[in-house]
């Protein structure tokens, strides 16, 4: 089976290689990093991760999946991108995202009529596409699955290699994984989180999160039949 990870710049590194570290441990899964060109990509702290081939050379898809950060923005306007994505999309036998990376599928019109996730801080501008915004970890809807922000992209990969492998397998890849999250602190989620927590990452993300309701609500409404 052939997965294709989109990679892009600006894109929030472990999006990427967290689902990567799983799935790169099924072997029947052969992983392609696809940008339009090969060069090396930087990503939204400056971390160079490399493509493996280019969309012209891209083999279609089983697994479609792509991830987010701030680069999501330039995305949900790149035409070449979204008909790479709908063009694999029609052949995958999985539609895959986690964090931000929904909010690119639902611009290329990939999630409108399914109930997906996103970051907390977006999940809203779902329903600017037509897609039903659910804040739960990983979300699956007929063969769309998504997950919700950043460190939920392992939880999210583990979830689909049970659907098709199995969970035992899959018990086995998280153990040797030692997946055993313990945080040092309560509230990685808004629901979990202190309020003051929660004003102060709202706080300190407002002029960039206006900014990606900007163009979701622009993308989204060029998209209106």
């Amino acid at each position: 089976m052939n997965v294709v990870m989109l990679l892009y710049p600006r894109l929030t590194q472990l999006d990427l290689t967290g689902p990567f570290e799983v799935l790169s441990r099924f072997k029947e899964l052969t992983v392609h990093l696809a940008w339009k060109d090969t060069a090396p990509v930087a990503d939204g702290a400056g971390l160079r991760l490399l493509p493996t081939v280019a969309f012209a050379d891209c083999p279609q898809a089983d697994i479609l999946f792509v991830p987010g950060g701030p680069g999501q923005l330039a995305l949900m306007e790149d035409a070449e991108v979204l008909d790479f994505l709908r063009r694999q999309a029609a052949g995958a036998r999985y539609v895959t995202s986690v964090c931000t990376g929904s909010l690119v599928l639902a611009a290329a019109g990939l999630l409108t009529g399914y109930r997906a996730t996103c970051h907390w801080l977006s999940l809203d501008q779902l329903g600017y596409f037509g897609a039903v915004p659910v804040a739960e970890r990983v979300v699956i809807d007929r063969n769309r699955v998504t997950g919700a922000g950043v460190t939920s992209g392992i939880d999210f990969a583990l979830t689909l290699m049970a659907e098709i492998f199995g969970e035992a397998r899959t018990k086995r890849v998280q153990l040797a994984m030692e997946y055993d999250p313990a945080p040092p602190f309560a509230g990685g989620s808004p629901r979990s989180a202190e309020a003051a927590t929660v004003a102060g990452v709202e706080e300190s993300t407002a002029a960039f999160q206006r900014q990606r309701q900007e163009v979701a609500r622009k993308v989204a409404a060029t998209l209106q039949p």
